[in-house]
């Protein structure tokens, strides 16, 4: 637990810096006003004593000094309102120093906050593939808001209050034994029962802190699952099954919270309890010892005031420690994304293009083999050439290693088998960034963005002009459907533009593609949801095109994949075919099958259509 408090505590250094000055500034402040909160209880002890009863002044000789320069015990008898009107001065300087405190803790706090999150951001765009198919979005969602804001509040309200306890404890038991041993002693008493008990605390609360911060979640990720699956649950009439499943995952966070909540009830009473026992103890000793002379009445004020202001700040602190406790978990869950090894950073990479250099678009794999941990080989000794500006249709069944291919091209998993050469140059060894700068992908499911059409396909490249940003609207076959929209291209599209069809959807990340104009670009079955005489447009405006980029098609209907340069057919993850459409026809296998078969279901809709 020891190892693990450090390992903590070296984060929450790390995530100060910057702000390492404010927290001295506020630590400074709070100091000066824990000292100035001493001189009370002292003037209220001289006061009693000295004014009042005209005992012994008990206070260093140059204050001695000064009383006696401005007219001694006379003066202070016949004019009560001056220790007074001194104790309301050190409260407001006092307060003000306080205020300093809490200004300058809570702007380093969201200073922290705000770059943590941006931090957090960052970090999870540069993370693998192979992470975010683990995660889920719902639990990181999580991570980067509610514990960077338990995070932030710990930070703002309570590492400062941790050393004005200790302050508040090293400085009043000094003096409360400097003025009288035994009632010091009875004033300590209790202090190491309720400081065990904080600990005690603290230990419990950060285990089932850490269980209700799991449990939300887990809940949190069913929400955002279940609320981006909507149109699912509705066309399958799923609402109430949602609904108890939500239940289940709510009820268990709501346990969560209250076994914490019970832990929490706990300690107030017990604290309380143990606190005012300390208060009675004082009570009960300091009226014995006037009673018998031991002690004046100024000293048993001074006393009862000093064990008041040490008992409740260490008192607090099993709140604190509870605080400490869900700060402790909140960094571990965003440590964990932080220690997750960013793809930029799992690369020796060697070979770095320059910002304006332009692949020539030559792609080599040469017995590439692939799998997903200890899963079975995806891909199996695959080896072809595509030559700059030719196109690569790529045909094979569901879980063939279509997608894969585009995958390891893309540099979004790393092959280990095998060679991968873009322009000669081993893809492995290129910066990530270069490599995904040089190529357009179309995907089946393609993910726009909620603002407007024209921010959406200018993704690509936004420093394009509109007559640019129209042509490749047009060569994507979608100009006509945006201009008939009421705002044209400033027409907004709804979350992941849902407002859209989907051939409208693939099209418009077709015209993407188009305006970036890549060495390579990659259609990943993306003409699935339009109609055929619009992908025979679209083809024929790719087919004028053609020499412009290296085009890797991936798609189910042939007619798609007719007028490729080259066709390979994958099958279990290996080459099985490869040639041109009429070559293919010529030859028994999957490709021959699968034409027989649409163009019987094609002659049949003709007949159908006639009658």
């Amino acid at each position: 637990m020891v190892n693990l408090m450090s390992s903590k505590g070296k984060v929450l250094w790390g995530l100060m810096a910057g702000q390492r000055m404010r927290y001295g500034a506020a630590i400074a402040a709070m100091v000066i006003s824990a000292a100035v909160a001493f001189v009370p209880p002292l003037i209220g002890r001289a006061t009693i004593d000295f004014v009042i009863a005209g005992k012994e002044l008990h206070a260093p000789q140059f204050v001695k000094d000064f009383v006696e320069r401005i007219g001694g015990r006379d003066l202070l008898v016949s004019r009560l309102w001056i220790p007074a009107l001194v104790v309301v001065g050190l409260a407001a300087v006092g307060g003000l120093f306080m205020y300093l405190k809490g200004r300058w803790a809570s702007i380093a706090s969201e200073s922290i906050a705000r770059r943590l999150r941006s931090r957090l951001y960052d970090h999870l765009q540069r993370l693998p593939c192979s992470y975010h198919d683990k995660a889920e979005t719902g639990d990181l969602v999580q991570r980067c808001s509610s514990d960077v804001e338990t995070i932030r509040m710990f930070l703002a309200m309570h590492v400062v209050e941790i050393g004005r306890g200790g302050v508040m404890l090293a400085v009043a038991v000094p003096i409360m034994f400097a003025m009288n041993v035994r009632m010091a002693l009875l004033g300590v008493v209790l202090l190491g029962p309720i400081l065990v008990f904080s600990i005690a605390f603290f230990i419990k609360v950060k285990s089932v802190f850490k269980q209700m911060d799991e449990a939300e979640g887990a809940m949190t990720a069913m929400l955002q699952e279940n609320l981006t699956g909507i149109r699912v649950v509705r066309a399958f009439a799923r609402q109430e099954f949602e609904c108890e499943k939500f239940a289940e995952k709510n009820a268990r966070y709501r346990d969560r919270w209250r076994r914490l909540m019970r832990v929490m009830a706990w300690f107030w009473p017990l604290s309380d309890v143990l606190s005012m026992t300390q208060v009675g103890i004082v009570l009960m000793a300091g009226g014995y010892y006037i009673a018998v002379g031991t002690i004046s009445v100024g000293t048993f004020f001074a006393f009862f005031m000093f064990v008041n202001m040490y008992l409740w700040p260490i008192r607090r602190m099993g709140k604190i420690m509870a605080e400490l406790g869900k700060a402790m978990v909140s960094i571990g869950r965003v440590s964990e994304i932080l220690d997750a090894e960013r793809e930029d950073h799992a690369d020796k990479v060697t070979d770095v293009g320059g910002p304006t250099e332009r692949a020539g678009g030559d792609i080599v794999f040469e017995n590439v083999s692939f799998s997903h941990g200890d899963e079975t080989a995806v891909l199996n000794n695959v080896s072809l050439h595509v030559e700059p500006g030719r196109t690569l249709a790529i045909l094979g069944p569901s879980g063939s290693g279509k997608s894969t291919l585009i995958n390891l091209l893309l540099r979004l998993y790393d092959y280990r088998d095998g060679s991968i050469r873009l322009d000669g140059r081993e893809l492995r060894d290129m910066e990530r960034k270069f490599v995904r700068s040089q190529i357009g992908v179309v995907l089946q499911e393609p993910f726009l963005y909620s603002r407007s059409l024209r921010e959406n396909i200018k993704l690509a490249r936004s420093a394009a002009h509109d007559k640019e940003m129209v042509e490749a609207a047009s060569a994507a076959c979608v100009h006509d459907a945006i201009s008939d929209f009421d705002s044209g291209y400033d027409t907004v599209v709804g979350e992941k533009g849902v407002t859209l069809s989907g051939g409208q959807r693939q099209r418009v990340a077709l015209a993407r593609a188009i305006l970036k104009d890549p060495p390579i670009l990659i259609l990943d079955d993306a003409l699935s949801s339009v109609d055929t005489r619009t992908e025979n447009m679209i083809l024929r405006a790719l087919r004028r095109r053609h020499g412009r980029h290296t085009t890797l098609i991936i798609a189910h209907r042939l007619s798609t994949l007719m007028a490729a340069d080259m066709i390979i057919v994958l099958e279990d993850g290996r080459i099985v075919q490869t040639g041109t459409h009429q070559s293919l026809l010529k030859q028994p296998g999957l490709y021959r099958r699968l034409w027989e078969i649409q163009s019987y279901l094609e002659d049949d809709l003709v007949k159908v259509e006639k009658k």
